[in-house]
């Protein structure tokens, strides 16, 4: 029986950036140097793929400091913890590794700066984020204001509008995030911007290619976990620009059956967790069904990389 053609547009910058690939190594290394088990609290990142191939090679995910037994190493994961972490595996005398990405960690730096200044702080992001969680933490409870969209930037109030600053987590979508820095500063015309961008390269990146291709696609599928931040937003994008249907999947085995009924161009995307291992196991099983024919899109090369501890780097 002939296949029915398919074309997959492949958008260009996906998959691991440099603070995933960088929290990985750490993990890894640390099971290298160390010998397993490493404790990880929290996934490292957002992919139940990397979680589970870590396990094999000896990680062990916990969610808090008490799970993990005396005498072994535990790593933080990518997306960032309170300060009240670190003091608290200080106190156990606990060895660790932070493999927080060192974009959370500039905006970590800028929360604790505006704090030092004595200003009011907004943290544009989504509550209950492990990122989020992370950044609050920062300072003490109640001195941090979280804005999660735009109609909760027209109404939030604040102890004093003249010393006012704003930081943001690192994943949100760009032009959502926009809309919410402009009714801030309509409301707030003196609040202090982060003197760089807090969204990061890669999720700037990785929208950007997905708008430049959403447009030709009838569909467009997102790999990533329904937890990541990143990737959910890659697949609201999509829409915004006009693909009429998009999907975040894990991995090719959860696309419904007869999805793609219809469709004739395919955009795929992967979210900055998501291994490029996942992409080609969607494009080989779209093959057994489809004659697929695959065209790259990329609209940037990324040379970003992050130094690892000093403890794993020697």
């Amino acid at each position: 029986m002939t296949k029915r053609p398919l074309k997959i547009l492949l958008a260009g910058p996906r998959g691991f950036c440099a603070g995933v690939d960088r929290a990985i190594q750490i993990v890894e290394l640390a099971i290298e140097k160390h010998g397993p088990p490493v404790y990880v609290r929290h996934e490292i990142v957002h992919n139940r793929y990397v979680v589970e191939d870590l396990e094999t090679k000896g990680a062990v995910f916990v969610e808090e400091l008490d799970q993990v037994p005396e005498g072994v190493p535990v790593v933080f994961s990518a997306h960032g913890v309170p300060k009240s972490v670190f003091s608290d595996a200080e106190e156990r005398d606990m060895y660790y590794l932070d493999a927080t990405c060192p974009l959370v960690t500039k905006v970590h730096v800028d929360a604790a700066r505006h704090e030092k200044e004595g200003k009011d702080l907004i943290l544009i992001g989504h509550a209950g984020h492990p990122e989020v969680v992370g950044t609050m933490g920062q300072l003490r409870d109640g001195e941090m204001i979280l804005v999660e969209n735009a109609s909760q930037a027209e109404t939030v109030d604040v102890p004093d509008p003249g010393n006012l600053a704003f930081v943001t987590q690192t994943t949100l979508s760009v032009d959502d995030t926009s809309e919410i820095i402009e009714i801030l500063q309509r409301r707030f015309p003196s609040i202090e911007a982060p003197r760089k961008e807090d969204i990061c390269y890669a999720t700037t990146n990785r929208q950007a290619a997905v708008k430049s291709l959403a447009d030709e696609c009838e569909a467009m599928i997102v790999l990533g976990a329904p937890n990541s931040s990143n990737s959910n937003r890659l697949a609201e994008v999509a829409l915004t620009i006009g693909c009429p249907k998009s999907a975040l999947i894990q991995r090719v085995a959860e696309m419904e059956d007869g999805w793609l009924d219809g469709v004739s161009t395919l955009g795929v995307t992967a979210g900055a967790s998501a291994p490029e291992i996942l992409v080609q196991e969607l494009i080989d099983t779209l093959s057994e069904e489809f004659a697929v024919t695959v065209e790259e899109r990329n609209i940037i090369d990324e040379n970003v990389t992050f130094s690892l501890p000093r403890a794993l780097s020697a």
